[in-house]
């Protein structure tokens, strides 16, 4: 590999994953324009997440990421907006409060459009179609016009993620996040079920202890009244990418400032290809999907390449093996990272690897086989000796009834009453609760007493 980078380096390689745009004069001009607009994020922010992601991999924080599998222009709203940054926000203090550790909160959010495809082409009653690659390239009307990939959806895929940027730091900054605001945190259709009173009595404990900070003249820390949240997404459409690379004025580094966090798929995780090519110039925290497919050797040159300072903050190995995988595939690639001396974050991604189709036609995900990969990816790291620092997980404030089982048991007949998902399934925040708590758990035994 070249060590000449720029922000279009990438240009020259192979690459994988993206749309035939008609019109190629039109995507230039679209690209102009996005290179022209504001930047999303900063990069003193990128560099704080980056500075919280080197707490995680040496073990005194654990990672919180998650939110819609994709984003939609139709169904943006400030309400779904408020209502999965309430569950993170839950998901968060049952993990902070039981477990007395710190988390990193992370969504999947204010960028999250486009989506890697197994085929390029879909077919249905003998129509063959472009696939829908997320609202950002296309629509998921199953018509010729709307599959047609359309450059005009970039800058909406832009100003839709400003309106939700500009919302998600009034939530985090402006009181919402207030810790005194515990229990308004929760969401009316989970109110009578089990992970709710369980969720509640947790809220009882953090007001006593409030109270007693507040007699002792200790309540008014901003840490109790403000949060930090972070966004990331999938760099897919690196044209995209691209257009919001900066030089930071302090450091001379390059950041892309389309989000604070960038991940690369299982998909486009090629050592020549050109998502590992741009994202290794950028200064962000990245992350890798580390599939059943990855082995030893290829996941040391990979982080070689991503990862070359070995700095502790920069690269986050996000494993989605499949409740049936991670026993098998993640041993190995733990102690080829032990053996030669990498620092990395390891979280853990239980959606990717068990999806499957239920009978009644639905795209599910079991919830035991997600919560058992959770706990095959605790306990082999325990056995390992590593640090398991994560879940990337995705889930909604919705109502959803997308993924089976959980304490409400949503079952295969029931997938109807409620599937609202563009793309893949999601945890709804029962579910999401469900799971928090059974990670809280397992954190407090690894926590130091």
């Amino acid at each position: 590999m070249s060590p000449t980078w720029s922000p279009a380096s990438w240009r020259a390689k192979p690459i994988q994953q993206q749309p035939t745009y008609p019109d190629a004069a039109h995507l230039q001009r679209v690209e102009q324009i996005l290179g022209e607009l504001p930047p999303l994020v900063f990069a003193g922010e990128a560099r704080e997440l980056r500075r919280q992601f080197a707490e995680v991999t040496q073990g005194r924080a654990f990672l919180l990421q998650g939110g819609d599998c994709a984003e939609s222009f139709a169904e943006f709203s400030a309400n779904k907006i408020r209502d999965t940054f309430k569950v993170l926000l839950q998901m968060a203090i049952v993990m902070t409060f039981a477990a007395s550790c710190p988390v990193v909160k992370v969504g999947r959010m204010a960028g999250q459009f486009a989506k890697p495809r197994s085929a390029g082409e879909e077919t249905i009653a003998g129509v063959t179609l472009p696939a829908y690659r997320g609202d950002i390239v296309n629509g998921i009307d199953f018509d010729e016009k709307s599959r047609v990939p359309d450059p005009e959806r970039l800058l909406q895929a832009y100003h839709q993620s400003t309106a939700s940027l500009n919302l998600l730091r009034a939530f985090a900054q402006g009181g919402f996040a207030d810790l005194h605001q515990v229990h308004q945190w929760n969401l009316d259709f989970i109110a009578n079920s089990p992970m709710a009173e369980k969720y509640h009595q947790m809220g009882a404990r953090i007001d006593q202890a409030l109270k007693f900070m507040r007699a002792c003249g200790m309540d008014n820390m901003p840490q109790l009244r403000e949060t930090s949240f972070f966004t990331a997404h999938e760099a897919l459409l690196l044209n995209y990418e691209q257009a919001f690379v900066r030089e930071d004025s302090l450091s001379g580094d390059w950041y892309d400032c389309s989000a604070h966090m960038l991940w690369i798929g299982d998909r486009t995780r090629q050592l020549d290809g050109a998502h590992v090519e741009f994202l290794r110039g950028v200064c962000n925290p990245i992350g890798v999907k580390v599939g059943p497919s990855m082995d030893s050797d290829e996941l040391i040159r990979l982080i070689d390449i991503l990862n070359p300072k070995n700095d502790p903050g920069r690269l986050n190995l996000i494993v989605r093996m499949g409740a049936d995988g991670v026993e098998a595939g993640l041993p190995r690639l733990i102690r080829a990272v032990q053996a030669e001396g990498r620092q990395v974050l390891w979280s853990s991604d239980p959606m990717h690897g068990n999806t499957m189709k239920a009978s009644s036609g639905y795209k599910t995900r079991p919830f035991e086989r997600i919560l058992a990969e959770v706990r095959q990816f605790f306990d082999v790291h325990r056995a390992e000796g590593s640090y398991p620092g994560g879940i990337h997980i995705e889930m909604t404030g919705q109502n959803v009834t997308e993924c089976t089982g959980g304490s409400r048991a949503i079952t295969e007949d029931g997938l109807g009453d409620r599937y609202h998902t563009h793309c893949d399934p999601r945890l709804n925040a029962d579910q999401s609760l469900e799971l928090t708590f059974m990670i809280a758990e397992t954190l407090k035994q690894l926590r130091p007493s």
